[in-house]
C-alpha cells in the first residue's frame, strides 16, 4: 500500500519534472527572458508601496473583532463625546501631550527648587505657537483648559509645595495617582515624590499635529533644567516612531545580500575552473531577489496591505530561496558530465523536483494557515511570505534552472568560468586556473564534495555507535526537559514600547512611566446597557450594589476609592423619593447637570439607555496583571448578569483594545500550529513510504515548536503578534530538515538501519548545513536592527533554524535507527530493478536516462 501510493504522487512529479527540465535545457534564453521580464513588469506594482502601507498600530496588533473594540462602540454610542471634557470617560487614548519629570539623582521632587523648573517647563509648553496657541487647541471644561492637579495644588508658586499638607491619592476630591509617582506617605500625607507627570490635552476637533510637532521639537531640544529630568510622550509618538521602524533596515538588505552571495559562492566552490560553480551560485541568490520583487510587486498591484513586520519576508526568502538552489546544484553534480546538457537538466530536474516541490509545498501550506489569525499584521506577512516561496519554486525551476544550463554549457566546452576561455582537460580531480573539467573517470560524474566524503566516511559511522547514541539520547532528554521549563515562563502580549526604536523618547518615557505610576492601574468604565433595568427599583438597586461590590473585591481593584457612580450621588439628592420611577426621572436631569455627572447617563425621551460608573484598578505593572485584570473584569461583569435581579454590563477601557491580544494570542497560536501540523502529517503521509516514519516527522516538528517556544522565553522573547508569526514559520522550516532526512533514511537501498542512517546523512547532511547557513546568513543582519520585531524575527528564526538542523543531522537519524520497521520499500525489488554496467565502459554520447529508481533525495 506505501509502495502504490507513493509511487502515484512521486512517479507522475518525477515525470513531469525530467519533462520540464529538457525543455529547460533546450531553450535556457527563453526561461531567461520570460523570468527576467515576468519580474520586472509584476515589480512594477513597487509604484503603490507607499499608499499600501498599513502601519495602524491598532489596526495591526490588536485582534480583529477583539471584544474591547465591540464595547468601544457601545460607548460611543451611548455616549457621546461632549464639548465638556473628562479624561476619565473618554473612549480613547485622546489627544495629548505628556511630560514626567523625575530628579537628576532620582530624590526627592518635591522640593521648591524641581517645581520652579517643572512651572518654568509648564509655562514653555503651554507657549507653544504653530500658528495657533495652545490657549486656542487645549480641551476645555467649563471654559477653561483642562490644568494639572498638582499645580493647581499650589497655585503655580513653587514654595507652596513644601508648605501644603497634601493628601494621597485623593486630596480635596482630586486623584493624584497618575500625577505623582514613586510617593512616600506618612498616614496618607504626601511626604515625598520620585515623579511628577504633566498632560495637556487638545481638542480632537481641531488641526493639532503642528502643535504636537512643535511640543516635540521643544522638549528634544530642552536643555534649561538644571534640578530636573524629563521624559516627554505625545499621543502620536507611539504611531510615529512604528512607522520610522522600517527605515532602520533599509540599509541591511544590501549587507544581507552580499553575506547570501559570498556564503553561496564559498559553499559550491571548487578549485576546478571549470567545474565551480560560482556564476551558478550568484544567479541562485538574484533569483530569490527576482521572486521577493515579483510576489510583493504582484500582491500590491492587487491592493494587499503591506505591514511594517513584511519588512521581514526578504530577508527569510533569500534564505530559504538558495536553500532549492543547494538541492538542484547537487543533483546536477551527480550526473554523468559527458551527457547532453539537457539530459542532464532532466535528471538534475527528475531528482530534485519532488524534493523541492516537499519543501516548497510545506512552507507554503504553513505560511497560508498563518491567514487564520486574528492580527492583520500576521495576516499581511504570511499572505507576502508565502506569496514569495511560491515565486522562488518557479524561479527556481526557470531562471535558475536555464542558469543552471547555461553554464552546464560552459562546463561542456571546458571552459573556464571567469573568462571562458577554453582550458585544457584535467586529469585528475585537481584542478587550476589553467586546466579543468576533471572528473571521477569510474562514475563519469563530478568528484564528491570533501564535505560529503565527511558524512559518509566519519560522521554517519561515529553517530550509529552505541554510546553515541545513548550519549544523544541523554542530550535530548536535556534539551526537551529545558525546553519545556521555558515554556511555562513564557509571557504574553506585545509590550507597546516595543514598537519604537530602541533609543528612542518612547522608550524613555514608558520605562519611567512603569516605575513610577504603576501603583495605579486604568480606571475601569462600567456600562449598564440594559434599557430595561429600573434604577428606581430597590431590589434592582441591591443588585447593582452587589455587583458593585464584587468588583471592588477583585483583587486588582482594592484601591480604597470608592467607584464613580452617579446613582450613589442621586441617593442623596434631597427631597425626592427616588423609589418612585416619575419622581426618579422628573428629577434627573437637574440632578444631572448641577453634579456634574451628565455624560454619564443616556437619558432621552423619559428613558434611561445606557448608564455608567468607573472602578478604580491597583498595581497593574506587568503583562500577566493586565491579562489577569481583564479576565477578572469580564468574568465578574458576566457574573452580575446571572444575579437574581440581573446587571447586564460591560466593562471598557482604551487600554482594553491592546490587552484584548491576550484573550486569543495562545488560543490562536495553539490552533494553527495544530492545524499546521495535521496538515504536515498528511503531506508526509503522502510522500514518505512508511507511515511510521511519517510520524517521526510529526514528532520532530513537535519538538522543534517546544524548543522554540521554550528557549524564546528564556532569551526575554514574549509570545505576541510578531512571535506567532516566527512560530507559524517553525512548522514549515521543522519539516524541511526532518521530511527530507526521514524520506531519504525510508527509501535508503542499504540493508541495516545504521547504514541507512549513514546514507541518508551522506546525502543530506551537507545540503541540511548549507541551507541552515544560508538561512540563518538572511536573518543575522537583523540582530543588529534598533527595533524589537526585526530582532524578535532574527532571534526566533535563529532557535529555529538551529533546533531544526540539529533534529536532522543528530536526534531524527538515531531515533529512526530505533525503527527496524522503517525499512525501504524497495527492498523487495532490488531483483526487478536492471543491474548497473561498468561505468567505465559507458560510452560519452548515451543519451538515454538509465531506468533505475531514483533516490528520492539526491542532495
Amino acid at each position: 500500500m506505501a509502495k502504490c501510493k507513493t509511487d502515484c504522487i512521486e512517479r507522475p512529479l518525477s515525470l513531469v519534472f525530467e519533462k520540464l527540465g529538457r525543455v529547460v535545457g533546450r531553450y535556457p534564453f527563453v526561461f531567461l527572458l520570460l523570468a527576467i521580464c515576468v519580474a520586472a513588469a509584476l515589480g512594477a506594482g513597487f509604484i503603490f508601496l507607499q499608499e499600501r502601507e498599513a502601519n495602524d498600530i491598532e489596526d495591526q496588533f490588536t485582534p480583529l473583532n477583539g471584544p474591547a473594540k465591540l464595547e468601544r462602540a457601545i460607548v460611543v454610542e451611548n455616549f457621546p463625546q461632549s464639548e465638556e471634557f473628562s479624561q476619565l470617560r473618554l473612549s480613547s487614548d485622546g489627544t495629548y501631550a505628556s511630560l514626567i519629570i523625575t530628579g537628576l539623582q532620582g530624590e526627592n521632587i518635591l522640593t521648591v527648587a524641581a517645581f520652579n523648573d517643572i512651572i518654568e517647563l509648564d509655562r514653555q509648553v503651554k507657549s507653544i505657537s504653530t500658528g495657533n496657541n495652545f490657549e486656542n487647541l487645549c480641551a476645555k471644561t467649563k471654559g477653561d483648559c483642562m490644568s494639572n492637579a498638582i499645580l493647581d495644588i499650589i497655585n503655580y508658586n513653587a514654595t507652596e509645595i513644601v508648605s501644603l499638607n497634601i493628601t494621597y491619592p485623593m486630596n480635596n476630591g482630586m486623584f493624584l495617582g497618575t500625577t505623582i509617582g514613586g510617593v512616600e506617605l506618612d498616614s496618607s500625607k504626601l511626604t515625598s515624590a520620585k515623579a511628577v507627570r504633566l498632560f495637556y490635552f487638545l481638542d480632537e476637533k481641531k488641526e493639532v499635529e503642528n502643535w504636537l510637532d512643535g511640543f516635540l521639537k521643544l522638549l528634544s531640544n530642552s536643555t534649561d533644567q538644571k534640578t530636573v529630568h524629563v521624559s516627554y510622550f505625545t499621543s502620536v509618538s507611539r504611531q510615529n516612531e512604528f512607522e520610522t521602524n522600517s527605515d532602520s533596515v533599509i540599509p541591511l538588505f544590501s549587507v544581507t545580500y552580499f553575506l547570501a552571495i559570498t556564503i553561496s559562492i564559498l559553499s559550491c566552490l571548487r578549485l576546478d575552473c571549470v567545474r565551480t560553480k560560482v556564476w551558478v551560485a550568484a544567479f541562485g541568490v538574484v533569483s530569490a531577489g527576482m521572486a521577493v520583487l515579483a510576489s510583493f510587486g504582484l500582491l500590491l498591484f492587487c491592493g494587499m496591505p503591506f505591514a511594517m513586520t513584511v519588512a521581514t519576508a526578504p530577508f527569510l526568502i533569500l534564505g530559504v530561496g538558495v536553500d532549492d538552489m543547494f538541492i538542484m546544484i547537487s543533483c546536477w553534480q551527480k550526473t554523468e558530465v559527458n551527457k547532453a546538457v539537457e539530459i542532464r537538466l532532466a535528471e538534475t530536474y527528475k531528482e530534485a523536483g519532488v524534493s523541492i516541490t516537499i519543501t516548497t509545498l510545506t512552507d507554503v501550506l504553513a505560511f497560508y494557515i498563518g491567514l487564520m489569525t486574528p492580527f492583520r499584521s500576521v495576516q499581511s506577512f504570511c499572505m507576502y511570505t508565502s506569496t514569495a516561496l511560491l515565486f522562488c519554486y518557479i524561479f527556481n525551476i526557470t531562471f535558475f534552472g536555464a542558469c543552471l544550463a547555461l553554464n552546464g554549457q560552459r562546463e561542456k566546452g571546458n571552459r573556464h568560468w571567469l573568462t571562458c576561455m577554453k582550458v585544457p582537460e584535467a586529469t585528475g580531480d585537481g584542478g587550476g586556473c589553467c586546466v579543468g573539467g576533471a572528473y571521477d573517470e569510474n562514475t563519469q560524474k563530478e568528484f564528491e564534495m570533501p564535505v560529503d566524503s565527511f558524512f559518509k566516511k566519519y560522521y554517519g559511522p561515529f553517530l550509529t555507535r552505541v554510546w553515541v547514541k545513548t550519549l544523544v539520547c541523554v542530550i535530548y532528554a536535556g534539551y526537551l526537559a529545558v525546553s519545556i521549563y521555558g515554556c511555562f515562563q513564557m509571557q504574553e502580549g506585545l509590550d507597546l514600547k516595543h514598537l519604537a526604536a530602541d533609543g528612542s523618547y518612547v522608550g524613555s518615557y514608558y520605562d519611567k512611566e512603569d516605575e513610577f505610576f504603576s501603583s495605579y492601574g486604568p480606571n475601569v468604565m462600567l456600562v449598564i446597557k440594559d434599557e430595561e433595568f429600573q434604577y428606581w427599583n430597590p431590589t434592582a438597586r441591591k443588585s447593582l450594589d452587589l455587583c458593585l461590590e464584587n468588583f471592588q473585591n477583585l483583587t486588582m481593584a482594592r484601591s480604597g476609592i470608592p467607584p464613580v457612580s452617579w446613582l450613589s450621588a442621586y441617593m442623596q439628592f434631597p427631597g425626592v423619593n427616588l423609589d418612585d420611577e416619575m419622581q426618579f426621572k422628573r428629577h434627573l436631569t437637574a440632578f444631572l447637570n448641577q453634579s456634574g455627572f451628565s455624560q454619564d447617563v443616556n437619558f432621552t425621551n423619559s428613558q434611561i439607555h445606557a448608564s455608567r460608573m468607573f472602578i478604580q484598578t491597583v498595581n497593574i505593572r506587568t503583562a500577566i496583571d493586565e491579562k489577569n485584570m481583564l479576565d477578572a473584569f469580564r468574568d465578574t461583569a458576566e457574573k452580575c448578569g446571572k444575579l437574581q435581579t440581573p446587571v447586564d454590563l460591560i466593562v471598557y477601557h482604551p487600554a482594553f483594545i491592546y490587552f484584548d491580544q491576550y484573550a486569543v494570542i495562545i488560543s490562536n497560536t495553539i490552533q494553527n500550529l495544530v492545524v499546521a501540523t495535521c496538515a504536515m502529517l498528511v503531506i508526509s503521509l503522502l510522500l514518505i513510504p512508511n507511515p511510521l516514519c511519517s510520524l517521526w516527522v510529526t514528532f520532530a516538528i513537535a519538538s522543534v515548536i517546544v524548543g522554540v517556544a521554550g528557549f524564546m522565553a528564556l532569551w526575554d522573547v514574549s509570545l505576541d503578534s510578531v512571535s506567532m508569526i516566527n512560530l507559524v514559520i517553525c512548522i514549515g522550516f521543522s519539516v524541511d530538515f526532518s521530511a527530507h532526512i526521514s524520506y531519504a533514511f525510508v527509501s535508503s537501498e542499504k540493508s541495516s538501519a545504521n547504514e541507512k542512517a549513514t546514507d541518508a546523512l551522506t546525502k543530506l547532511g551537507y545540503p541540511i548545513i548549507q541551507g541552515a547557513v544560508s538561512t540563518i546568513a538572511g536573518v543575522v543582519v537583523l540582530a543588529a536592527a534598533k527595533s524589537y520585531i526585526f530582532r524578535t524575527f532574527f532571534k526566533i528564526m535563529f532557535l529555529v533554524i538551529l533546533f531544526g538542523a540539529v533534529h536532522g543531522v543528530v536526534f531524527i537519524p538515531v531515533f529512526l535507527t530505533f525503527l527496524g520497521t522503517c525499512n525501504n520499500s524497495h527492498d523487495k525489488n532490488k531483483e526487478n530493478l536492471p543491474e548497473h554496467s561498468d561505468t567505465s565502459e559507458r560510452r560519452p554520447k548515451s543519451v538515454v536516462i538509465q531506468n533505475v529508481y531514483a533516490d528520492p533525495d539526491c542532495y
